[in-house]
């Protein structure tokens, strides 16, 4: 691992954070986020553990760290990927699609085995951390009611519930299965017509 270079102490502590978060997404990939350890972390990104300590306390701040980095990935991205006036479906399937390639670029636990491993607290602020997300998702469901596009009774159920199946894809995509596109179609497929629309 190459040394860090940085003009000034904030562009070195900068250069870290990134050096140790992009450890964990390289972990993340060859053994899944539940089974990272500080140890692994430091090594993969080539400083001591106390140094890792220094930056991160514990694993539940490190995940955290990382799961906010992730979904401002993932909310840049989806702003990228749609064309300027989008329906209601085609950016629904975007952000299925989006979501399903990010079960495999940074495989993880389900909630209840992360709730066990991190603990409640950890978990509500992962939670949390997520709720960008969730929020985009919302949105697509609201614009569609707004243009007759979609049927939806009780938007944050339904917000849920196609978040639960987004999340059933979970280890298909990640045994090799199913392959994002295929998940993609399936997904997106699936809740279009439950929610009245064209798949």
């Amino acid at each position: 691992m190459p040394r860090i270079s940085a003009a000034t102490i904030g562009e070195h502590r900068a250069q870290t954070r990134d050096r140790i978060l992009g450890a964990v997404s390289r972990l993340s990939r060859e053994q899944g986020i539940d089974a990272i350890s500080m140890t692994d972390v430091a090594g993969e990104a080539g400083i001591t553990r106390t140094a890792l300590y220094n930056y991160y306390p514990d694993k539940a701040a490190l995940l955290l760290a990382f799961t906010e980095q992730v979904t401002r990935y993932f909310i840049d991205s989806y702003e990228q990927e749609l064309p300027e006036g989008a329906s209601p479906a085609d950016r629904l399937r975007a952000f299925v699609r989006l979501q399903l390639a990010g079960l495999v670029a940074h495989p993880h636990p389900g909630p209840a085995e992360l709730s066990a491993t991190l603990g409640p607290d950890a978990y509500q602020r992962l939670a949390e951390h997520v709720a960008p997300m969730q929020r985009i998702l919302v949105e697509i469901l609201e614009t569609g009611i707004a243009s007759g596009d979609f049927q939806v009774p009780d938007v944050a159920a339904t917000a849920r519930m196609i978040l639960a199946v987004i999340g059933a894809e979970r280890v298909p995509l990640i045994s090799g299965a199913v392959s994002v596109e295929a998940a993609g179609e399936l997904v997106s497929g699936f809740v279009l017509r439950a929610l009245g629309g064209h798949p």
